[in-house]
Order: structure tokens, then sequence, then C-alpha cells
């Protein structure tokens, strides 16, 4: 039996070697990805969620009200795949430091790449995915609706 396998199997523990590139892929913490337990304080503590199709959510903030922000990480995407749009209240920005995202908004297929931002009122039908090219990773602040991002445009004299 291979060391991959005795791994799989469970007879033998990973080395910081193998967890590395596994939490430097997926886009988490060695300690999400160990589940080693919280010493934080909980409160600046923001455990990445890992979903059932691959997709890690890490929230960036965490304060009530306000625009929070997150860091979604999405593996590659099917091109021919019909998606579920979905629409609610609020407002949403999104930027893209890695790879290539695709937003289907109301009947517009957008393809955001590396360096690109958007925004928009959630209440438009929306979508988020990754591309056949490959995972991509975007930045998101959503605010309740009528609640915008200040943005400034001078400096403070």
């Amino acid at each position: 039996m291979s060391g991959g396998a005795r791994l799989e199997a469970g007879r033998r523990r990973p080395t910081l070697e193998q967890l590395l590139p596994l939490a430097r892929y997926h886009g988490v913490t060695l300690d999400s990805l160990v589940d080693a337990p919280r010493t934080a304080d909980p409160r600046i503590d923001l455990r990445p969620l890992a979903c059932a199709d691959g997709s890690v959510i890490i929230p960036l903030t965490r304060r009530p009200g306000g625009v929070q922000a997150y860091k979604f990480v999405l593996p590659a995407g099917r091109d021919d795949t019909p998606p579920d749009l979905r629409s609610h209240e609020g407002y949403d920005w999104a930027y893209v430091p890695n790879g290539a995202l695709r937003l289907l908004l109301g009947d517009q297929d957008l393809r955001l790449r590396a360096g690109e931002a958007v925004e928009f009122d959630t209440r438009t039908p929306h979508w988020f995915g990754a591309t056949s090219a490959g995972p991509v990773e975007y930045l998101s602040l959503v605010g309740r609706q009528g609640q915008r991002a200040h943005v400034r445009t001078t400096p403070d004299l």
C-alpha cells in the first residue's frame, strides 16, 4: 500500500509538507484544514466555510449591520450549466484578484477578469460562478438595500 493510500485510509498522518499545498490550493488556513481548536478571540477569528460544491467562503468582517466583506474561492465551473439566478434586497460589489468570474446579471452574461470589478443592485436576478478555464477568487462587499460604500476620490485636507 502506498503512502498516499495509507493516508487516505487513515493509517498514516499527513505531514506539514502535504498539508500546506492543500491549504494554499483551497484558499484556507492550515488551522481550518485540520480543524484546529479555536484559540483566538471569536470576534476576530473568522473561519472559512467549505461548501459541498468545493467552493470556500471566507468572511472578512463580522459586525452587525453595515457593509459585510467576503472572499469567495470557486472551483472551475462548467460554462454549459444553467445556473439558478437569485435576487434579494441589498447592493453588491465584487472584485476579481485571480481567475475569471462569470456573472449572470439579469439578461447579461459577463466575464470579469483579474483586476476588474462590478457593482449592482441585488434585486436584479444574479449568479456568480467560475468559468471552465479554472478556479476564481473574488472579493465581495454586500450591503443592505440603499446602503452603499463610501467612495473617496479626494484626500482629506
